[in-house]
Formats: structure tokens, C-alpha cells, sequence
């Protein structure tokens, strides 16, 4: 019995994606897909099996467990479109005791000083610029995340719950939930992640100021917006890497990861039309565990010309960090010579430990 309710609970599920397959729009909460940690962008994302800083909730949470610090916070900070959008991360772990971890943290991507021109013109037909107001549009996740030691030597668990929250000014915002499932593995020096992102799916229910937005839609011509419910679909992050270290003093270490998204056919390598899946692959150069040189590539697309022919086009990535007495400093430059449609921006993310000494013995 127990194994019939289990077979009709997966059963259940299977068909409640297929559905929200269908109806779900693509890159929905796609915010979330940008990636945060100055040293993760630099490798294009290709640090599923490695991460082990602040960073590790977004990319592994399971990589938590691999924090060798009772605490760590950390931010990060980029710019797009010429500065007009801001992209921020900050997070706080905490080592529970020697086998878990704790952390929590907010990643916001928004616009902000948008002029507002609705009451430009008076009742009189006046213009006035004194009634131009400004707002904001952002979108927030708030993450709560845990990683702990399984029954399995060197295999590490964790999750998030995310919190997230959007809003367009006054005229619409929404709040979402969702969880996130992870993995990390290592064998010698092989390193393996997993990272189960929406893993049943994340809700956002929105809701529309419809007074507000009712005269300005009717006056040209447009619907006026409903409330509902948007689906982020779930995806995977897969990542293996190998660990080379030359000397006392050199390491080298190359990773490639799979991120595979199951919202439809997208632009990517390898596509269907229920399941995308984006290549990524990275190399870190370390000495002395000090200076760090990074580099990646990622975001691999065809872009169809007006001969009617395909461009390949790919984003390469390049950075730096320092990690010197517990601070690391990393820094990250993305689309170097403008290889991808993607905008190239400056990263910059830093973090800091408390209590540099081993928290406990592996």
C-alpha cells in the first residue's frame, strides 16, 4: 500500500507540472536567474560542485556545509543598462553546530526614480510638471536556507524557502512562494552539485491596481490587467568539476554545468519543446589559496540574421579575487568585446569571515 501511494503521489505530481507546462509563462521571476557572487559570474555559473562561500544559497545551498567559519556575510553589487538597473545581494550564514548550517539573505533587482507623468495634466488641461511623482519597480527574494550532513560520507544536503516579492509602484505587485532542493558531493577531487530550483513550482499571485490603471488602459485602447496567478516552472543546475593542484602553492580547477529549464522550448544548445538545457563551463587558477584568475563562458545562443543564416553567440567572462584573513574580495566582467546580445557589467561582491580558525575537524 505504502508503495501504491507513493507511485500515485509522483504520478500526481507528473501530471500537475505537465499542466502547469502548458500555462506557465516562460522566464517568469527570471530576476532569479541573473546569479549573484562576483567569483560565480566570472565562471559563467559553472560552480554548482565548488561553491562554499555566502554565495553557495543561490548557486547550492548544500554548499553551506562546506563553510569553514562560525559566521560569514557577505554582498554584492552590479549595474545595468548604463546604471539604470540595480542588481544587490547581501546574506549572513551561521554554523549551527558541526554538521549544519543556517543562512538568510535578499537579492533585489529594480529600477527606481521612474517619473511618474499621470497627473502631468490637470483638470484644466494645464500642464504641470509639479504633479510629476517617481516610483519604482524591483523585485525582491528573500531567501531562508539550511545545509546539513546526510548519512552518506562527504554528501551534503540543503534548501531554501523563498519568500519573493514584486511590485511596480502602486499600480501592481504580487508575493511568491517556493523551495529550492540541493546537493553536493565529493569523491577525491571530484566535485559534484545539484541544485532543484522551484522544485513545485513557485507561485506568484498578482494583483493589479485597477482603479488607478482603469481611465489610462480604456484611453488607449488597452485591457485592463486581472489579477492571477504566474507559475515558475522548476529547473535544474547540475555541475562537476575536478580539483588539479600543480604544487604546495597552484591549483587549478575547471567545472561544467548544466542548467536545464522544464518552461517550454527556449533559446539554448540543446532544446525541446518541453525542456531547455544551457551549457556553462568554467576554470579558477588559484596561488596559495590567496589570488585567484577566473574565467568562463556561457548564455550560448543562435541569433538569426536577415539572410535568413544562424550566429552562434556566446557570453565570455572574465575575474578576479582575493581572499586574504578571512575577507575575499572578487571581482567579475562579463561579455568581454561584446561576443554575446547579452550587455557586459561590472561586478563586484565581498564577504567576510568571522572566526577564520577551522570551526571544526573534517
Amino acid at each position: 500500500m505504502k508503495f501504491k501511494a507513493k507511485l500515485v503521489l509522483i504520478i500526481l505530481i507528473i501530471s500537475a507540472n505537465s499542466i502547469f507546462a502548458q500555462i506557465a509563462p516562460k522566464y517568469s521571476n527570471e530576476f532569479l536567474a541573473i546569479g549573484v557572487g562576483a567569483r560565480s559570474l566570472a565562471m559563467g555559473g559553472a560552480v554548482i560542485g565548488s561553491v562554499n562561500d555566502i554565495s553557495s544559497v543561490y548557486w547550492n545551498p548544500a554548499g553551506l556545509n562546506e563553510l569553514n567559519s562560525q559566521m560569514e556575510v557577505g554582498a554584492m553589487h552590479s549595474e545595468y543598462f548604463a546604471g539604470i538597473s540595480k542588481y544587490d545581494f547581501i546574506g549572513a550564514s551561521y554554523r549551527l553546530n558541526e554538521s549544519s548550517v543556517a543562512a538568510v539573505s535578499m537579492i533585489r533587482f529594480g529600477v527606481d526614480d521612474i517619473p511618474n507623468t499621470l497627473d502631468l495634466i490637470d483638470s484644466d488641461g494645464n500642464i504641470r510638471y509639479d504633479r510629476i511623482t517617481s516610483f519604482s519597480v524591483a523585485d525582491y527574494a528573500f531567501l531562508f536556507s539550511y545545509a546539513s550532513t546526510s548519512l552518506i560520507e562527504d554528501l551534503s544536503i540543503g534548501g531554501n524557502v523563498k519568500l519573493i516579492r514584486r511590485n511596480a509602484g502602486d499600480f501592481a505587485n504580487a508575493w511568491g512562494f517556493g523551495f529550492d532542493l540541493a546537493a553536493m558531493y565529493k569523491l577525491n577531487n571530484w566535485y559534484f552539485g545539484a541544485n532543484l530550483r522551484d522544485a513545485t513550482s513557485t507561485f506568484n499571485a498578482w494583483r493589479f491596481n485597477q482603479e488607478l490603471l482603469r481611465d489610462v488602459f480604456e484611453a488607449t485602447g488597452n485591457e485592463v490587467p486581472e489579477n492571477g496567478l504566474e507559475i515558475t516552472m522548476p529547473r535544474i543546475l547540475l555541475g562537476i568539476g575536478y580539483l588539479f593542484t600543480i604544487n604546495d602553492m597552484f591549483t587549478i580547477y575547471p567545472e561544467i554545468a548544466l542548467n536545464t529549464t522544464s518552461d517550454g522550448k527556449r533559446n539554448t544548445l540543446i532544446k525541446t519543446n518541453v525542456i531547455s538545457i544551457d551549457p556553462v563551463m568554467g576554470l579558477e587558477l588559484g596561488y596559495n589559496n590567496l589570488v585567484f584568475v577566473r574565467a568562463g563562458v556561457s548564455n550560448f545562443q543562435f541569433i538569426p540574421d536577415f539572410d535568413q543564416t544562424q550566429t552562434l553567440s556566446w557570453q565570455p567572462n572574465i575575474g578576479v579575487g582575493l581572499n586574504f584573513q578571512g575577507l575575499r574580495i572578487d571581482y567579475a566582467l562579463t561579455d568581454i568585446g561584446d561576443q554575446s546580445i547579452a550587455l557586459y557589467s561590472h561586478i563586484f561582491s565581498l564577504s567576510y569571515v568571522f572566526d577564520t580558525s577551522i570551526f571544526f575537524s573534517k
